[in-house]
């Protein structure tokens, strides 16, 4: 049965940072290109930031780069996501997505990110 938890969201003030982590079950993690998505109400999920199986490439949406970093650890089957200098805009619940392939992918329920003025 695949799991797909993400964890670490909160309330946080602008200019603080949070770490939100996903652990996986169920499938080969080290083969699955990993990523975060964001959605804030009223708004469509977007993709904030995306890591390859062997970690040999990350992408990051342009809102956040320089800002935030993703990793993983293929030994604990999880993958991170370090956020740095919060803004206002980026409070949204935040959903890890693990894609294995076309038509194979796994999505988390989402962590909830706060970030009071």
């Amino acid at each position: 049965q695949v799991q797909v938890v993400e964890s670490g969201g909160g309330l946080v003030q602008a200019g603080g940072s949070l770490r939100l982590s996903c652990t996986t079950s169920g499938f080969t993690f080290s083969r699955a290109a990993m990523a975060w998505y964001r959605q804030a109400p009223g708004k469509a999920r977007e993709l904030v930031a995306s890591i390859s199986g062997p970690s040999t490439n990350m992408d990051y949406g342009d809102s956040v780069k320089g800002r935030f970093t993703i990793s993983r650890d293929n030994d604990k089957n999880t993958v991170y996501l370090q956020m740095n200098s919060l803004k206002f805009e980026d409070a949204a619940v935040y959903y890890c997505n693990a894609w294995l392939g076309i038509g194979t992918d796994y999505w988390g329920q989402g962590t909830q990110v706060t970030v009071s003025p």
